[in-house]
């Protein structure tokens, strides 16, 4: 099944009032470099990153955690968005209603000039403060101080939901919201085992949106998406894309 049978299978009508929702994982990030943070090709290969992450811990603000993260934002800050999320901020500028959640911690989208980006596992590139809960913008790496400190005096931890944490209750809800709402939902590089991310696009099929799924592999999601296509992220959301534009200069169609 070629691009243009797959849109002609979602039975929408490509418009800038569709409401978009975009879920995306650590595999449109791997595209651009990023190591990733589970299974075969982690970086817990690495053993200075094991060395690192096994001194980081609770309450997160320590300079041993701050170690760790330099080592994984030095290795970031060499990456570059890829077409994909390029195009991302493409489909953002043409919908009306548009929104990106990600699972990712690199903030890539971001720095291709994505908005409306919901970040359920916060930014590497961000600090927190354990006292005040500023949010403190850090872009720069090696850092001058670590750790680097908050306004009020206290050591700013990493910006980033660590295991067993809750997800910003209003980042989540904004999520929620969004997939609850979406007409056509897309699911990019996500393998869909991590909760809450992998019920999301559960929801938006339950509430009657189509859901594509873009990934190389077959996922635990797969059996229940609209659609899969089987690729990179880089390869084929582009290409999706402008078939989805060659449907929408058309009036008045609909499949």
């Amino acid at each position: 099944m070629n691009l243009e049978e797959f849109v002609k299978k979602l039975g929408l009508t490509i418009n800038p009032k569709l409401h978009v929702v975009v879920l995306t994982g650590a595999g449109i990030s791997a595209e651009s470099g990023v190591p990733i943070f589970r299974g075969k090709g982690s970086m817990w290969e690495n053993p200075e990153a094991r060395k690192l992450a096994s001194k980081a811990g609770p309450p997160w603000n320590t300079r041993e955690t701050w170690e760790f993260y330099e080592w994984r934002r030095k290795l970031v800050s060499k990456c570059k968005p890829n077409a994909a999320h390029y195009t991302l901020v493409e489909m953002e500028k043409y919908f009306e209603d548009f929104c990106l959640i990600t699972q990712n911690v690199d903030g890539l989208h971001g720095k291709a000039g994505s908005k409306n980006v919901l970040e359920l596992h916060g930014n590497m590139w961000k600090g927190r403060c354990v006292r005040c809960g500023k949010i403190v913008s850090l872009p720069e790496t090696p850092l001058k101080n670590i750790p680097p400190y908050c306004e009020c005096g206290t050591a700013l931890r990493p910006h980033v939901v660590q295991f067993g944490e809750p997800i910003d209750p209003n980042v989540l809800t904004a999520a929620l919201t969004a997939c609850s709402r979406a007409e056509l939902f897309f699911v990019v590089g996500t393998s869909g085992v991590v909760s809450p991310a992998a019920q999301m696009p559960l929801i938006a099929l339950q509430h009657g949106a189509k859901v594509v799924e873009i990934n190389p592999n077959p996922t635990v999601l797969t059996p229940y998406m609209t659609i899969s296509i089987r690729g990179k992220a880089a390869e084929v959301l582009p290409q999706l894309w402008k078939t989805f534009l060659l449907f929408s200069q058309k009036q008045e169609v609909k499949f």
